[in-house]
């Protein structure tokens, strides 16, 4: 018996790794392709490959990943992924924020908000054309009944606030960068 189950583990690790290294490299092509897709959204026309040169950028104790646009080797903008737990859980983000910190545009990677409700950050409507081109000195990013300017989705308060928060962890990191001093409780850079 015991001769038997070694057997049969033996074989089943062997397929499973064989299934593990066939699959591997798809699966990592497949992820590139989606993150530069993303990464073409959220900035302006770039000569470059980002997703190349990635830098990672901790604050506030979590780790974000930054891909650097370039277009005739000048910074056209910074992609910065970046997440916030919403009421479905976490929701990761692509900010676009141009050298003068500017939202250039967003891009949901993933989340799992409710369908109808929350899930409406997707279809890319109303509620995200209102980020393109957000000055984020000049305009408080938190939603209006937290005395912001953001109108949120009807019945998905939550959704909309993590949203939000995606985008100021964005700035913060795009701040981390540029060595600009954030005051994140009220979403504007202290000069």
């Amino acid at each position: 018996m015991v001769l038997s189950l070694t057997v049969v583990c033996l074989v089943c690790s062997t397929i499973l790794g064989f299934v593990y290294k066939s699959t591997a490299e798809p699966i990592r092509k497949a992820e590139i392709a989606k993150t530069n897709a993303s990464i073409g959204e959220v900035v302006p026309a770039f000569d470059n490959t980002p997703s190349e040169e990635d830098t990672v950028v901790t604050v506030g104790g979590n780790s974000y990943s930054v891909f650097i646009a370039k277009n005739g080797g000048d910074i056209v903008g910074y992609a910065i992924k970046s997440h916030s737990t919403g009421f479905g859980g976490v929701i990761n983000l692509m900010v676009g924020v141009t050298p003068d910190r500017m939202i250039y545009n967003t891009s949901v990677i993933s989340m799992s908000e409710t369908p109808g409700l929350g899930a409406r950050i997707v279809p890319y409507g109303k509620f995200n054309a209102q980020f393109k081109g957000w000055d984020p000195d000049k305009k408080v990013l938190k939603v209006k009944k937290d005395g912001g300017d953001v109108d949120a989705i009807t019945a998905a308060t939550i959704t909309s606030r993590a949203f939000t928060a995606a985008i100021n962890n964005a700035l913060a990191v795009f701040d981390r960068i540029k060595n600009v001093k954030t005051d994140m409780s009220n979403g504007q850079v202290q000069q």
